[in-house]
């Protein structure tokens, strides 16, 4: 019987297994890109960041 590994699952390992100077950088990472797609809208930058996210495979649509 194989076990399923679920998202709360690899979150505790991450916080078994990253630094907190990890952490902090992975959280700057997310606000950051966070900020960028939610407050930047402008045509050029929202253009790029949509095919930031097909490349990476995230599908928006």
């Amino acid at each position: 019987m194989t076990t399923t590994e679920t998202v709360h699952d690899r979150i505790g390992t991450a916080r078994d297994e990253l630094t907190t100077g990890q952490l902090l950088a992975v959280f700057a990472f997310v606000a950051a890109l966070t900020f960028v797609l939610l407050f930047l809208q402008e045509p050029l930058a929202h253009d790029s960041m949509h095919n930031f996210r097909h490349a990476v495979g995230v599908t928006c649509h």
